[in-house]
């Protein structure tokens, strides 16, 4: 694959850094990236996503616009109230980056889709808000060996990590959460600081670039806690559960 010109002056800032160079930029164009929830998380990830030049993205939601999206849910306007989100991201990823190649879902992520979807992309980014979609995607990434990028929000905190669980020395998510908690409240419910989302949703498309351009230290094996209102963040070693019954 060769740059074009434009392609060339387009990613030019990408392409000096020596860690990314030419090669890096066309290992981008030719990765694919699954985002599950077109929502706080999925809207910065899928725009710097596409913004890099990331060749295929795939954008799986059942949802349409609501005006309480707007707050933290950058990728939709105002215009697109009542609209689908996918639909609805997809025409921003179009304005802000024509070349890439872009694959809508407007339904939810069951058991009975699930695997077609997942198994078709390089790498999952999970930004959804309930616990039985995150256990499936950590199962079938498991299974087909995809690197899943998970985050997490609640009102001004936020959580990402990176999970390979089908490396034997490494945990997945079922490792960190076996089973349904009790007593966690969702984003509608809660309420959530919108800005917190912006950050956590962008560290997830650093973590997502770094996976594709094999840079820095993968959060692979860790947790990183974010809390707006201390301005720190943390990041404490996740271990592997020994008795997982799913990645071991």
């Amino acid at each position: 694959m060769s740059l074009s010109d434009d392609q060339l002056e387009r990613y030019a800032r990408h392409i000096i850094l020596k860690e990314v160079g030419g090669h890096g930029q066309q290992k981008l164009m030719k990765a694919s990236v699954l985002v599950i929830g077109a929502g706080g998380l999925g809207s910065p990830l899928l725009m710097y996503l596409a913004a890099a030049g990331v060749g295929t993205i795939g954008i799986i939601d059942d949802d349409t616009v609501d005006l309480s999206n707007l707050q933290r849910q950058i990728i939709h306007m105002t215009e697109s109230l009542g609209s689908e989100k996918v639909a609805s991201a997809k025409s921003m990823i179009s304005k802000i980056n024509p070349d890439i190649n872009v694959h809508a879902y407007a339904e939810r992520l069951t058991e009975d889709n699930a695997e077609d979807i997942i198994k078709s992309y390089g790498i999952i980014a999970d930004g959804c808000d309930n616990f039985t979609t995150r256990f499936l995607i950590n199962d079938l990434c498991i299974k087909y060996k995809k690197p899943l990028i998970s985050g997490a929000l609640s009102q001004f905190d936020g959580q990402l990590a990176t999970f390979k669980g089908y490396d034997s020395a490494l945990p997945c998510y079922r490792c960190l959460v076996p089973d349904h908690p009790n007593g966690v409240l969702s984003c509608a419910e809660a309420g959530i600081l919108g800005a917190v989302a912006g950050v956590v949703g962008t560290m997830q498309a650093i973590e997502v670039l770094k996976e594709i351009l094999n840079l820095g230290v993968s959060l692979a094996g860790k947790l990183l806690i974010y809390d707006a209102l201390s301005a720190t963040s943390r990041t404490i070693k996740l271990p592997k559960d020994p008795g997982c019954r799913y990645c071991n």
